[in-house]
């Protein structure tokens, strides 16, 4: 039978796992059919703190596989931090959008401003030149 488990690596007291796939009768460390992703439990800064390939973990879990308690927690985890950073991506994309077009409809303004203050110039010409006479 085939589980989802996590695989220590890493220094001593800096651990690092990868999350694999692996027949229940392997050692925890030892042999693993697939790496599927990674836990970092002392990520710091910008660096990730879990990855996980969906698809192949998917396919996995289709095909019959069981999930180790906290690798069914990381995973969920995962997800709902993959979903939230589409849904900022998307939010980004949107006001980004938004301030494009209200610059190009500024742009478009500025012309037709200039355009009247040109016809605005000769008709105050033509009202100075009508005092002189």
């Amino acid at each position: 039978m085939v589980v989802i488990r996590l695989a220590r690596r890493g220094a001593k007291k800096q651990p690092f796992y990868h999350i694999t796939a692996a027949d229940r009768r392997a050692p925890r460390d030892g042999r693993y059919i697939e790496k599927l992703g990674y836990y970092n439990p002392i990520a710091r800064g910008q660096a990730s703190r879990v990855h996980v390939d969906f698809d192949r973990v998917d396919y996995w879990v289709g095909q019959g596989a069981l999930l180790s308690e906290t690798t069914r927690r990381l995973i969920k985890e995962a997800r709902l931090l993959a979903t939230a950073e589409v849904e900022v991506a998307e939010t980004e994309e949107a006001t980004a959008e938004v301030a494009e077009e209200s610059t190009v409809s500024a742009a478009e303004e500025t012309p037709s401003e200039a355009d009247a203050s040109a016809t605005e110039e000769p008709v105050a010409e033509e009202a100075v030149a009508e005092e002189s006479n």
